[in-house]
């Protein structure tokens, strides 16, 4: 018996189904999903979708056809209940389904507020699926006072589509600057003054204490002792990896569901794509929360499942939308000793990081062509003259043949 049940049905669990089908897998695929509907994109539900620009259709990475005429179990609504290794077996929807090979593709969640400090209180959101947009995008009106509480891309991108809506926007930040985490403090002055002359009110240094209210939260108490009526807030302090129904199966967790190189976990037939895996990177361990990594990641593990023996060597790249400004991002800035600007035309402009000498990432805002050239000498173990690379006038292109 083939039959490969994959748990989430997100992008890497969609991405994992549909290499298998289009790679010539003719055994049963299961794929079951926590929510009521089939895949669809995460990326524009603090976007477009929030804005109201996007349907819900248009999110849905494929029409819900798709699977039944590819002979793909679609399980949507359903919880997994338990996994038995040792029979092969998983328990849903109150069946016990047996699987020749297992994916573990279930994402990653939002880290939420304590009840302690208020929440639990009516009002206080998270951006994660389509039920947490769709329950706070009412709130979304002109005049409304919102708190956003974190400043990473998540908080970031919904302090943009509220300013854009007409509300009235506190962002704070706990660490010294926003996009601390992530970026360097040139990208962070980048968005600063952008979310400043769209009359974002930035807080950094400042952290939560309590939020307050009567069943609803109606106001806060920052670290500084400063109070603020709030009509909701929305919090983005990150997210973790959904792992445990992995760990009650007794696999290895290491910052996510530990996978070797071609997505094995540590329990034969069992593997592990996206979000909620973490896998070997350049001589370390990484866990990377981005669309791509979930497509190319899932895709390998699909086909190793019908034997390539591939191993799975990531390109990571990112983006954000704020705004009129699309931040693209390529590589990884771990361990950079020095930021490299190349000034564009207006709000375009790239940060170029080096470590130790070499290239390793770039942040791009509205410059699409020196994220690409960016990118590809990154792919291509290349590193530009950082001289050049800060002449506006200097064409990179030619890097790319050096």
């Amino acid at each position: 018996m083939q039959h490969v049940i994959v748990i989430g049905a997100g992008q890497a669990g969609a991405s994992c189904v549909a290499k298998l089908r289009n790679g010539g897998f003719a055994g049963q695929i299961t794929l079951i999903g926590a929510e009521p509907v089939p895949p669809y994109q995460r990326p524009p539900l603090s976007k477009a979708y929030l804005l109201g620009e996007m349907e819900v259709e248009r999110l849905y990475l494929r029409p819900e056809s798709f699977y039944a005429e590819n002979d793909i179990a679609l399980r949507l609504g359903q919880q997994v209940h338990s996994i038995d290794t040792a029979s092969r077996t998983v328990s849903v929807g109150g069946e016990t389904l047996e699987y020749s090979d297992l994916v573990f593709a279930t994402g990653s969640e939002p880290r939420r507020l304590p009840a302690a400090i208020g929440g639990d209180l009516a009002g206080v959101f998270t951006v994660r699926d389509l039920s947490d947009v769709d329950r706070m995008a009412p709130r979304f009106e002109a005049g409304a006072k919102v708190l956003i509480v974190g400043g990473g891309y998540i908080g970031l991108e919904a302090a943009a589509v509220a300013a854009m809506r007409g509300l009235e926007v506190t962002l704070v930040e706990m660490a010294d600057r926003i996009l601390q985490r992530v970026a360097a403090p040139e990208t962070s002055d980048y968005f600063r003054k952008l979310h400043g002359d769209h009359g974002v009110r930035i807080l950094e240094g400042v952290g939560l204490d309590q939020l307050i209210g009567e069943g609803a939260v109606s106001g806060a108490v920052l670290s500084d002792g400063t109070e603020v009526a709030v009509d909701f807030v929305v919090v983005g302090v990150g997210i973790a990896p959904a792992t445990s129904l992995a760990e009650a199966a007794g696999l290895e967790i290491d910052n996510g569901i530990r996978v070797d190189a071609q997505g094995r976990t540590s329990v034969p037939n069992v593997w592990a794509a996206g979000d909620c895996s973490s896998f070997p990177f350049r001589g370390a361990r990484i866990r990377l929360e981005s669309v791509p990594n979930a497509i190319d990641q899932a895709e390998v593990v699909a086909e190793n499942i019908m034997g390539a023996e591939k191993d799975y060597v990531a390109a990571p790249w990112f983006w954000s939308d704020q705004y009129d400004v699309k931040l693209q991002i390529a590589g990884l800035n771990t361990g950079y000793d020095r930021v490299v600007t190349r000034p564009g035309e207006g709000r375009a402009v790239s940060f170029w990081y080096y470590s130790d000498g070499a290239l390793v990432a770039v942040d791009a805002m509205n410059d699409a062509r020196g994220y690409m050239i960016g990118k590809r000498l990154i792919e291509m173990g290349k590193t530009p003259d950082p001289d050049v690379v800060a002449d506006p006038e200097a064409n990179l292109k030619p890097l790319l043949k050096a």
